[in-house]
């Protein structure tokens, strides 16, 4: 990597990644289409038509139809929608307590910062997927449980992450000319910490949301996921690996949509991470 790599801005280091820019496009159009589903999906996603149950992909149904005939790619949209917000709430949800719980250990430091930490090394130790697992059998199989269940196991690494960035900002000297000047915790926090994290917290969030995304197809692949008629692509998987011999297209459609957006925000990761932090392309 070149010193002029090193000295242009995250956003030209960016845009310089095929692959990351590719993958922004890509994740974009998916988000977008999935967005639009109630208004642009072929046919209602919760429509019937047994007349034409399992049939094959063809003109009039471009991902086939399932054993109550109801439109794959309309579901597979209508899944997109669910899938994606539970991965964008669940993420907001971890970084909001996350960055919160690390800065706040960060910042007190001491003996305060040791008992925080081991706290979450000792939450680390518990099976989180069992703790949403009884989470939705105990309050319900609902959208907004999982957002929260989800959400509230997957704040722990960017907790670590915040407070050992804030214990590192702390000690430096605008920071502790800001202190001196009479400036408040928030104010240090909201003017000096938060624009220093920002990069890290951005790299975080786009790797956070696959993991929650498989999280909750993994919920749903049990069962505990969101209920019928409503649909996410863990759901659909599910369905569609009961019957795959019989029907293979129920499983191939919402499985490689999910897969390729997996992919993308994986390499919209790498490419943020090398953009915020050229030199961790070299280590």
């Amino acid at each position: 990597m070149s010193p002029d790599d090193l000295d242009s801005t995250p956003r030209k280091r960016f845009r310089r990644s095929r692959a990351a820019v590719g993958a922004a496009w890509f994740l974009a159009f998916v988000a977008l289409v999935c967005a639009l589903s109630p208004w642009i999906a072929p046919y209602p996603y919760m429509k019937q038509d047994l007349a034409a149950s399992a049939q094959a992909p063809s003109s009039a149904h471009w991902f086939g139809t399932d054993l109550l005939g109801r439109d794959v790619l309309s579901r597979v949209m209508q899944g997109g929608l669910i899938s994606i917000s539970v991965g964008l709430l669940a993420t907001a949800v971890a970084l909001v307590f996350g960055v919160f719980y690390g800065a706040v250990a960060g910042e007190l430091g001491g003996a305060w910062e040791r008992l925080m930490m081991r706290a979450v090394d000792i939450l680390s130790t518990l099976p989180l997927t069992l703790i949403v697992i009884l989470c939705m059998v105990m309050f319900g199989q609902n959208v907004w449980m999982i957002f929260l269940a989800v959400g509230m196991v997957s704040w722990l690494t960017m907790a670590r992450i915040v407070c050992t960035e804030t214990g590192a900002l702390k000690s430096r000297q605008f920071v502790e000319a800001a202190v001196a000047l009479g400036q408040t915790r928030v104010g240090v926090f909201r003017r000096h910490y938060l624009p220093n994290l920002a990069g890290l917290i951005a790299v975080y969030a786009t790797l956070t949301v696959p993991g929650v995304m498989m999280l909750e197809a993994f919920v749903s692949f049990l069962g505990l996921g969101v209920k019928a008629p409503m649909t996410s692509w863990g759901q659909m998987i599910k369905e569609g690996a009961d019957i795959m011999e019989e029907c293979p297209w129920l499983l191939l459609a919402p499985s490689s949509v999910f897969a390729l957006t997996l992919l993308a925000l994986n390499f919209l990761g790498e490419g943020l991470r090398d953009a915020f932090d050229p030199r961790a392309s070299r280590r």
